[in-house]
């Protein structure tokens, strides 16, 4: 029962990673670019020089900052205004990815000094490369 539970998850489970994954790398670049007016490149240099604990705190950021963003989109659904609700959250996954992708640039190596985080990461790659290698494996993705 919990391996058929765990196999009906993997799917949504992929294709959201999957829209981050193809997403990841064209937005982290925009963000480069918008990195080079030199107000970002100054808070970016100072990103990249914090302390782990201090990165991980910024790391973590724009989770907490989105969050209102996707409650207020869920408010526009549920009072009728589903379209202005659904392009609300996928601006801010769009905006989340792009600013966690960059982040996550700017502090990996503060954040790797942490030893359970590099050992989460290490763990969290293999499984999505797993888990990747399965999709690409799957008929629907040959097909497609």
């Amino acid at each position: 029962m919990l391996r058929w539970l765990r196999r009906g998850a993997e799917a949504p489970i992929a294709l959201v990673l999957l829209f981050e994954e193809w997403g990841w790398e064209p937005l982290k670049r925009a963000l480069a670019f918008v990195a080079r007016w030199p107000p970002f490149a100054w808070l970016e240099r100072r990103i990249a020089a914090l302390p782990p604990a201090a990165a991980l705190a910024v790391f973590f950021a724009p989770t907490l900052l989105l969050l209102p963003v996707k409650l207020g989109a869920l408010w526009l659904i549920g009072r009728g205004q589903a379209m202005l609700g659904l392009t609300l959250i996928v601006a801010a996954k769009l905006a989340g990815t792009a600013l966690l992708a960059r982040l996550f640039q700017l502090t990996q190596p503060a954040l790797m000094r942490l030893a359970w985080f590099a050992a989460l990461n290490t763990r969290w790659t293999a499984w999505k490369e797993a888990l990747f290698a399965r999709v690409r494996a799957s008929w629907a993705w040959r097909v497609g």
